[in-house]
C-alpha cells in the first residue's frame, strides 16, 4: 500500500481521503482549516501541521483544492519536502493552464497526473466517481481505482480540460432548466407536468441535478469553473449563465439552491 498525503479536506476531499484510509493506505492529511482534519485523525490518519510535513514521507501526494491560487500556494510549500520518485495527483478543478503551471513548479521533483473528478459528495463517499486522468497515470491507477472509475483522457492537462467542458455543460444545463421552469410558471403550467416533460427529454440529467438532494457542489465553485471556461474562449451563453449564478447570491449553497433562485428570478 502506497503512503499517501492528502491535501485539501473540503466537501469532496474528506470523503475521498476517508476512502483511501479505509482501503488500507497509510494516510497523512492536511487542511488549511485544521479542524476539518480532526475526524480523519480520529479514524486513523496522521494529521500534519503543514503541506511540507504532510508530504515528507509520502509516495503519492493528492491535492483537492479550491482553485489555481490555492494549488500554487500549497505546491510551493510542499515541493522542498518531496521525496524522490513521488507521484503527485491533482484532483482539483483548476483548468489546463494551472496544471501546466503546476508541472513547472514540480519540475523533476514528482511525476504529475491531472485527475479531476465527475460526481458529487455522494459518489465520493461511495467510491463511484469518474476520474478524468491525464498524463502518466500508470503508477497511481491503484490509488485512483479506490475512488472510482478511471477514464484515461490523454496527455497531461487533458483531464483538467475535459473537466471544464463537463462542468460547463452541467452548470449551464441546470441554469437552463431553472429558466425553463420559470417560463412554465409564467405560463401557468403545473409544476409536476412541466418538470416531468423536461426530465423525459434531452435535459433529463440537468433536471435531476437541479433538484438533487444529499449532495454538494457549491455554487461559488461552479461559478469559478464557469469563469475558467469563459477565460479560455468566447462563450456567450456561458457568460450569461455566469451572471445568473453571480446574482443568485448563494455561493456556499449547493447548485440546486441557485437553481431555485434563478427560477424565482431572485437576485442577491
Amino acid at each position: 500500500m502506497q503512503k499517501i498525503a492528502f491535501l485539501g479536506l473540503g466537501h469532496m476531499g474528506t470523503p475521498m481521503a476517508r476512502r483511501l484510509l479505509a482501503a488500507g493506505h497509510p494516510l497523512t492529511v492536511w487542511n488549511r482549516t485544521a479542524s476539518k482534519a480532526a475526524a480523519l485523525g480520529a479514524a486513523g490518519a496522521a494529521v500534519a501541521g503543514s503541506p511540507a510535513d504532510a508530504v515528507r514521507d509520502a509516495e503519492v501526494v493528492v491535492t483537492m483544492l479550491t482553485g489555481p491560487h490555492a494549488l500554487a500556494a500549497v505546491t510551493d510549500a510542499a515541493v522542498p519536502a518531496l521525496r524522490p520518485g513521488t507521484h503527485w495527483i491533482d484532483m482539483s478543478t483548476v483548468g489546463p493552464d494551472a496544471v501546466r503551471e503546476l508541472a513547472v513548479r514540480l519540475g523533476s521533483a514528482a511525476t504529475l497526473v491531472d485527475a479531476p473528478v465527475l460526481g458529487s459528495t455522494d459518489k465520493a463517499a461511495a467510491g463511484e466517481l469518474r476520474i478524468l486522468a491525464g498524463g502518466a497515470a500508470d503508477g497511481v491507477l491503484g490509488v485512483l481505482a479506490v475512488l472510482g472509475e478511471v477514464v484515461r483522457t490523454g496527455p497531461l492537462g487533458s483531464g483538467a480540460a475535459l473537466k471544464l467542458v463537463a462542468n460547463a455543460a452541467v452548470v449551464g444545463g441546470v441554469a437552463l432548466v431553472a429558466e425553463s421552469l420559470r417560463l412554465a410558471d409564467a405560463l401557468g403550467l403545473d409544476d409536476t407536468v412541466a418538470r416531468g416533460a423536461l426530465a423525459a427529454g434531452p435535459l433529463g440529467g440537468a433536471v435531476a441535478r437541479a433538484f438533487a438532494e444529499g449532495v454538494h457542489f457549491g455554487t461559488g465553485l461552479a461559478l469559478k469553473d464557469i469563469e475558467l471556461a469563459t477565460a479560455a474562449t468566447r462563450l456567450p451563453v456561458l457568460e450569461a449563465v455566469r451572471e445568473q449564478y453571480r446574482t443568485a447570491g448563494v455561493p456556499d449553497a449547493d447548485l440546486s439552491a441557485a437553481a431555485l433562485r434563478i427560477r424565482a428570478g431572485s437576485t442577491a
